[in-house]
């Protein structure tokens, strides 16, 4: 179920909060489970009981692992880990690895392995990584394990997250889940409706828009490309996915503050970004943190010197990559930004620090866009000749729509207005409601979703990225 699909915003929406505003605090947490589990079940009704049985094995384990000595301790630890992960393999990557390994047997003239293909449940990767972070928080002896069930099930399949993130550690929300009802209040329900508006509005009526002109490029032959109409599918593509997802992040970081909750930020204006570096601090935020706590640092972090500190720099990376899908592109992706990465810890940012501003937010946008071809492109042979395409000065008649140009120019002053406004002054305002802050904060949430609403019936184009991994 999309949030931006009319029957979640017309049905789902209103019949969930009339509900969970009405129903007493002790039983919240068992509605949104309840609630939880037919949002999962609308989009993948196969998959929930693979996702209970997941959830119930996990909090066993931690449990078990809780109560253990050191030595049992690391052995439920490695048991949950390669549980967790053999279960993303196979389900995420099983198909991957059997056509990877034909194509090597067909070339040597053996027989191919044949594998009924398998189906991926959504948002496999999004509560792999809450389960992972359950069983580490509580082994690392940072959080203790519920001892409800229910309150376990909530932390993995509360339906704002559930899907697409952004990833939530145990430890960030394990207080949250008992504990919030003693701070909410109206100002929850209006800031986060208004989150949740905003967000749509930026899935709807900015990423569809160009996300329709990114589709139509990409699926061009590459012969039909020139330098302009390459460089349009890579800027509509990137602020598409941009759009997209922090869109999908402010919905549900909205809903979820409407129910009381606090999650992570995921994104900070990633594209005023001075540096690859800069950008992954800004990019996904949830995701760089979750890799940095529960991978770099146990590969040694800043501890480790020389090639090794490069090495597992990148390997984190490579694994990010990997991490969003089982294709050559994802790998690549990630293996780009990790050189990036690398290079800029060996000598990069101490070069970038010299030069003016702008030019370091042109080496970092043109690096991020070309990324986002490797990201976006079928296979990698559509990604390299799309990019030769883009440095190979040819040019064609192209004819572009006044709503696209107003679209992209929106893209551009959402994107960069932070060089020019200071964003943490404004976030440093007091946050309480006043009278004219209510009635501006309603305005605004009616008008938002009154355009969303009629953008989305408009057209048949409403799809989420990051869904599929």
């Amino acid at each position: 179920m999309l949030f931006s699909s009319t029957f979640f915003l017309l049905y789902f929406f209103p019949v969930f909060f009339t509900i969970y505003f009405i129903l007493p605090n002790r039983f919240k947490n068992y509605f949104i489970v309840f609630s939880s589990i037919l949002f999962y079940s609308w989009g993948a009704p196969k998959f929930i009981f693979v996702l209970l049985l997941t959830v119930f094995i996990n909090f066993l384990l931690a449990h078990l692992l809780y109560k253990q000595k050191r030595k049992w301790k690391k052995l439920l630890l490695f048991i949950s880990i390669v549980f967790n992960l053999g279960f993303l393999l196979y389900f995420k990557y099983a198909n991957f690895f059997v056509d990877n390994v034909n194509e090597l047997f067909e070339v040597f003239g053996a027989s191919p392995i044949h594998i009924v293909k398998i189906a991926l449940p959504i948002g496999i990767s999004f509560f792999t990584f809450h389960q992972l972070s359950f069983v580490i928080d509580v082994y690392r002896d940072v959080k203790a394990p519920m001892k409800n069930v229910v309150d376990y099930a909530l932390y993995i399949l509360i339906f704002p997250q559930l899907i697409a993130g952004p990833i939530i550690r145990y430890h960030e929300i394990a207080d949250q889940i008992d504990g919030r009802n003693k701070s909410f209040n109206v100002d929850y329900v209006l800031l986060g409706f208004l989150r949740f508006s905003i967000g749509l509005a930026k899935k709807v009526l900015i990423a569809n828009i160009l996300g329709k002109e990114a589709d139509r490029i990409f699926s061009l032959p590459i012969e039909q490309l020139d330098f302009m109409l390459s460089w349009l599918g890579a800027i509509t593509y990137t602020f598409q996915i941009y759009f997209d997802f922090s869109g999908y992040s402010d919905m549900a970081i909205g809903l979820a503050k409407m129910m009381g909750f606090t999650f992570p930020e995921n994104f900070n204006h990633p594209y005023v970004a001075q540096s690859i570096t800069d950008f992954w601090r800004r990019w996904h935020i949830s995701l760089s943190r979750w890799m940095r706590d529960y991978l770099y640092i146990p590969l040694g972090g800043n501890k480790v010197s020389g090639l090794r500190l490069y090495f597992n720099l990148w390997v984190v990376f490579l694994i990010s990559g990997f991490w969003h899908g089982a294709e050559w592109t994802f790998i690549l992706w990630g293996a780009y930004h990790g050189f990036f990465l690398a290079i800029e810890r060996l000598f990069l940012s101490k070069l970038l620090s010299q030069i003016h501003i702008i030019f370091r937010l042109i080496y970092s946008f043109t690096i991020i866009v070309l990324g986002w071809v490797l990201f976006r492109a079928v296979d990698t042979s559509q990604a390299f000749a799309f990019i030769q395409k883009m440095f190979s000065f040819s040019f064609h008649q192209v004819n572009y729509s006044n709503q696209l140009i107003t679209i992209l120019i929106l893209a551009f002053i959402f994107s960069f207005y932070p060089l020019f406004i200071n964003v943490q002054a404004k976030l440093n305002e007091r946050s309480e409601l006043n009278v004219i802050k209510y009635s501006s904060n309603i305005l605004i949430i009616i008008v938002l979703v009154v355009l969303s609403i009629s953008s989305i019936t408009s057209s048949d184009f409403n799809p989420f990225i990051y869904f599929k991994f």
